[in-house]
């Protein structure tokens, strides 16, 4: 890895985190087509910590809603509860097996893009659902945190399967929208914290500095595209994603085989 890669993973980073697409995904798929070693310990650790520069920008954004308001604050740490107990025992499983791997993250998008697509169609938004993460009940979040633990695949998206589970529950979109932002927080910072915990002393300081650099690219992207989605939002479904996802992995295969 170099500066220059770092740059570019920071940025798909950036702007696939808060967005229905599976950020992990995009970077597997990205680290492969720039040549990097999927296998690579650090790659797999690069790809979860510069997660935590995207993270930052909800803590910039909605910092009241994290830190000062203890309704939502109950409530995100509810929702967090099963990711962390399930993330914590899969943890080897998931590095080891799934990360590198880019045969889940293909079907994870192509079947993830078809869910959404179908379920856009059938789905109905509840127009006096109440607004904002307070109105959100505790069992709503907890199920919300199930739907969440989906996400441990990569290509799946935690953000689509977040916003999914919530729109199931009958939540308002703008509200799950933004849970789902704020619900980040914990899951990447305690995932960043594990791994960088178990692998971190083993890095070099280049590679710190390579974490560093994707740390701020992603930070900067991510700002810009949580903006973008809670604009998107207002006027559009989650269906131009599904087909972008299968669209995604068509051209792949194409990319293959062809």
């Amino acid at each position: 890895m170099d500066l220059t890669i770092a740059v570019i993973l920071g940025i798909v980073e950036g702007i696939s985190e808060f967005l229905p697409i599976s950020s992990t995904g995009h970077l597997i798929l990205a680290s492969s087509l720039l040549g990097l070693d999927a296998d690579s310990d650090f790659l797999k650790s690069f790809n979860i910590a510069i997660q935590v520069g995207a993270i930052l920008s909800v803590v910039v954004l909605y910092w009241r809603d994290l830190l000062v308001k203890r309704a939502v604050i109950l409530r995100v740490i509810v929702a967090f509860l099963p990711t962390g107990v399930i993330g914590l025992t899969l943890y080897k499983l998931i590095k080891s097996y799934l990360l590198g791997s880019t045969s889940v993250v293909l079907w994870s998008l192509a079947l993830g893009g078809l869910f959404l697509i179908v379920f856009e169609y059938l789905h109905k938004d509840r127009e006096q659902a109440p607004v904002g993460p307070e109105a959100i009940t505790y069992r709503q979040a907890f199920i919300i945190g199930l739907f969440q633990c989906l996400a441990m695949v990569p290509g799946v998206s935690r953000s689509a399967s977040t916003i999914v589970g919530g729109l199931v529950l009958g939540l308002h979109r703008k509200t799950i929208v933004e849970f789902s932002f704020l619900l980040a927080a914990p899951t990447m910072a305690a995932a960043t914290a594990y791994d960088l915990l178990k692998s971190g002393p083993l890095f070099s300081a280049d590679q710190f500095l390579f974490l560093a650099v994707g740390f701020v690219m992603s930070f900067v992207v991510a700002l810009l595209s949580i903006k973008f989605l809670l604009r998107f939002i207002q006027t559009h479904t989650f269906i131009p994603f599904g087909i972008y996802r299968v669209v995604l992995v068509a051209l792949w295969a194409a990319f293959l085989y062809l």
